[in-house]
């Protein structure tokens, strides 16, 4: 609950545990020098031991929600400075599957059909636009600087998948906005070719509130905040990257319904994250 962490409950074996796997496929098509289209569709696989509320087991197997849209760079390609910024706006479809559910016992121990906590559905029902940036502009000892932004908007309130809450105004899923900021230095590596590090922190989230449409239903605001290590190599038309993000911070905001009771919701928050990516140009 906000920046505590409740180590108690690994201890005590209440502990929730998400495990999720994403492979994210995608594509895009250079238009002009400084125009491009891309589309991306995550493939999905989760595994989500419910111990309460009620108690069941999850799996999930499923494609997620497609995106697709246009970038451009704001200076024409070569920069004479080698340096440019780029943005990017699209669309996110809801081509997943928000309704995934599973039988499972309630509270009084009767059998019922429940669906999968939010943190684990491939998709969840809405149609959003998303809005990106990134920068890069060299700096000293051969080093450059690099910022990336992603924020998606999702107008739709909730999406009618009933959360088995109590409270009524937490009665379903809302279908609320993200948001992924990066930042930090890369550097090709001394003495191996063609391979790179970078380190920078990266700072990813759900807002209390949406920046279109209302914000009822339920939802777990909050961010993390990680220090991202991470390494890539390029050979010929391959390029492969690897990145582990560590949490140093995590906070799980208030919800406008916790507000309204006066409570703080609990949620669970990765230590570390494993994202590795390969790449051709054709």
């Amino acid at each position: 609950m906000g920046t505590t962490e409740q180590k108690q409950r690994a201890i005590l074996g209440t502990e929730i545990v998400n495990k999720t796997h994403i492979w994210d496929l995608s594509a895009s098509y250079q238009l002009s020098p400084r125009w491009s289209v891309t589309s991306s569709l995550p493939i999905i696989k989760s595994h989500r031991n419910q111990l309460y509320n009620p108690r069941a087991e999850y799996e999930v197997f499923s494609q997620g929600d497609m995106t697709f849209g246009f970038r451009t760079w704001i200076l024409r390609p070569p920069s004479e400075a080698l340096r440019n910024i780029g943005v990017g706006f699209g669309m996110k479809l809801p081509t997943g599957r928000y309704r995934v559910s599973a039988p499972a016992l309630n509270a009084q121990n009767q059998r019922i059909i429940a669906n999968a906590d939010q943190s684990i559905q491939p998709g969840d029902g809405g149609t959003g636009i998303t809005l990106d940036m990134n920068a890069y502009t060299p700096t000293v000892f051969g080093s450059w600087l690099f910022a990336q932004g992603t924020y998606l908007v999702n107008p739709r309130n909730t999406n009618g998948v009933a959360t088995f809450r109590a409270r009524p105004l937490e009665s379903t899923f809302s279908v609320s906005d993200q948001y992924l900021v990066r930042g930090g230095v890369t550097r090709l590596i001394p003495g191996l070719r063609k391979v790179a590090g970078s380190l920078g922190m990266r700072l990813e989230g759900v807002p209390i509130r949406d920046l279109i449409g209302r914000s009822d239903g339920f939802r777990r605001p909050g961010y993390a905040l990680s220090v991202d290590p991470g390494v890539m190599f390029s050979r010929g038309a391959y390029t492969v990257s690897m990145n582990v993000p560590v949490a140093v911070l995590r906070n799980r905001k208030q919800s406008w319904t916790d507000r309204m009771v006066g409570i703080r919701g609990d949620a669970a928050f990765a230590d570390y994250s494993l994202i590795m990516g390969i790449s051709r140009r054709f």
